[in-house]
C-alpha cells in the first residue's frame, strides 16, 4: 500500500484540524483510534474509494511527521492531495486577531489549520442532513444512511466504517428509509436534488469561494448555512462565514461585546476587522468558550461539536 509523510509547520494540531471533518464520534466515514491515528473512508474523484490512515509520530529532524498509508483505487490521488487535508495550504500567519478574547483564542491554538478535502458532496450530504435539526439527530442519520447504504472500506478499516454512497446510490434510497432515518422530505429532496447534478457541483472544489457558493446555491434546498459549511471543508476556505445559524451570531455577539442576542447583520459587522478571514475567527471565538449558553451545545445548527 502507497504512503506518504508530510512535516507539519509547528505548532500544528491534527486532531483539531480533522476533528472538523467528523460527523459525531461514531462517524461511519471518519474517526479517530484511541492511539489518535485517524482514519478516513472516501469516495475520491476521480479515481474512486480510498481508506486513508493518518497518523502522527516524532521525528529526530523534522521534529513530526505526518504519514498517510490508503488503500484503494483512489490510494494515490488522496496522497497527493494529503497536504491540502491537513491544512498545508492554508496561510494562518495572515490572520491578526482585534479583540482580546479572539487573541487569546489565537494564541492557545495556535495549531489549529483548516483542511481541504478538494471534494463537494461527501461535505454537502452531511451539511444538508444538519438542516435545522439537533445535531445529534443529524449524526444519526447519518451513520444508519451510511450502515445501510454505504460501499465496505477497501484496506484494513476499523469495524463498521463506510465508503459514503455514490450520487447513483443516493437516488435509489426509498422515501420510508429516509424517514426511518428521522430525514424529512425537504432534506432529503435537496440532497436529491443534487446528486442529479454532482459532477457540476465537484467543479466546485477548483473554483474561487464566491463562485463556489454560487454554484452550490442553485440547488434548491442549498442556502447560504448549507453552502458555508460545505465549502469550510471542501475548499478549507477561511472567509466562509455561516449565516443563518441559530446560535453563531448570538455566541460571536456575546464573546465580542458581552451582550446576549444578535443577528447575522450584527454578527458580520463585528467580524467586519476580518474579512477574508471571518471563518477562522469565528472557529476561534467558539474555541475561546466565552459563550452565553453551554446548552447550545446540543441545539439545532451548532457547529461546537466539530470544532
Amino acid at each position: 500500500m502507497p504512503s506518504r509523510t508530510w512535516a507539519p509547520p509547528a505548532p500544528y494540531d491534527l486532531a483539531r484540524t480533522l476533528r472538523v471533518l467528523r460527523r459525531g464520534r461514531g462517524d461511519p466515514a471518519c474517526r479517530q483510534g484511541s492511539d489518535g491515528t485517524w482514519w478516513r473512508c472516501s469516495r475520491t474523484t476521480p479515481d474512486g474509494p480510498v481508506t486513508l490512515q493518518i497518523s502522527d509520530r516524532p521525528d529526530a529532524i523534522a521534529g513530526r511527521l505526518i504519514t498517510g498509508t490508503a488503500w484503494g483505487p483512489g490510494a494515490d490521488w488522496a496522497l497527493e492531495q494529503l497536504p491540502s487535508l491537513l491544512g498545508a495550504e492554508d496561510e494562518p500567519d495572515a490572520f491578526r486577531p482585534r479583540h482580546r478574547v479572539v487573541a487569546v483564542a489565537h494564541r492557545k491554538h495556535g495549531g489549529l489549520r483548516l483542511a481541504r478535502t478538494g471534494l463537494v458532496m461527501e461535505s454537502l450530504v452531511p451539511s444538508v442532513l444538519e438542516q435545522r435539526i439537533t445535531t445529534g439527530s443529524a449524526h444519526y442519520a447519518w451513520r444508519r444512511l451510511l450502515s445501510r447504504y454505504g460501499e465496505m472500506p477497501p484496506g484494513p478499516a476499523p469495524e463498521g466504517m463506510r465508503i459514503p454512497p455514490s450520487a447513483a446510490v443516493w437516488r435509489m434510497v426509498p422515501s420510508w428509509e429516509w424517514h426511518l432515518a428521522g430525514v424529512d422530505w425537504s432534506r432529503a429532496a435537496a440532497i436529491l436534488r443534487a446528486c442529479s447534478y454532482a459532477p457540476r457541483l465537484e467543479e466546485a472544489a477548483a473554483m474561487a469561494l464566491p463562485e463556489a457558493m454560487n454554484r452550490l446555491q442553485l440547488i434548491p434546498g442549498v442556502g447560504p448555512w448549507t453552502a458555508a459549511e460545505t465549502l469550510q471543508r471542501t475548499l478549507g476556505a477561511p472567509d466562509a462565514i455561516t449565516l443563518g445559524d441559530l446560535h453563531l451570531p448570538v455566541q460571536v455577539g456575546y464573546a465580542l461585546t458581552g451582550a446576549r442576542g444578535g443577528t447575522d447583520e450584527q454578527m458580520l459587522q463585528l467580524l467586519e476587522p476580518y474579512a477574508g478571514q471571518r471563518h477562522r475567527a469565528a472557529r476561534l471565538i467558539l474555541l475561546g468558550g466565552r459563550l452565553p449558553n453551554r446548552r447550545a451545545h446540543r441545539a439545532p445548527h451548532s457547529r461546537i461539536a466539530h470544532l
